[in-house]
């Protein structure tokens, strides 16, 4: 997914897609240890579809407490 398609959804959608991802991961990783995971890339894709989501989530954070403190 693109960093656009992320920023469209909701702040509760973002922390279960992020905790679907890292199970995901889990058994990405599993199974790529098991010699199971035909395309090991997907574990590269997971962990920046990871990172992305929880850049998002962080600047969300500091947006609501940037505005906070303002005021």
């Amino acid at each position: 997914m693109k960093a656009s398609e992320f920023r469209e959804r909701s702040t509760s959608e973002l922390k279960g897609l992020e905790r679907d991802l890292a199970r995901e991961l889990w058994k990405a990783r599993f199974d790529n240890y098991t010699n199971q995971l035909d395309n090991s890339s997907k574990i590269k894709r997971l962990r920046r579809n990871i990172a992305c989501v929880k850049t998002i989530l962080t600047e969300r954070e500091r947006q609501v407490t940037s505005a906070a403190s303002k005021e």
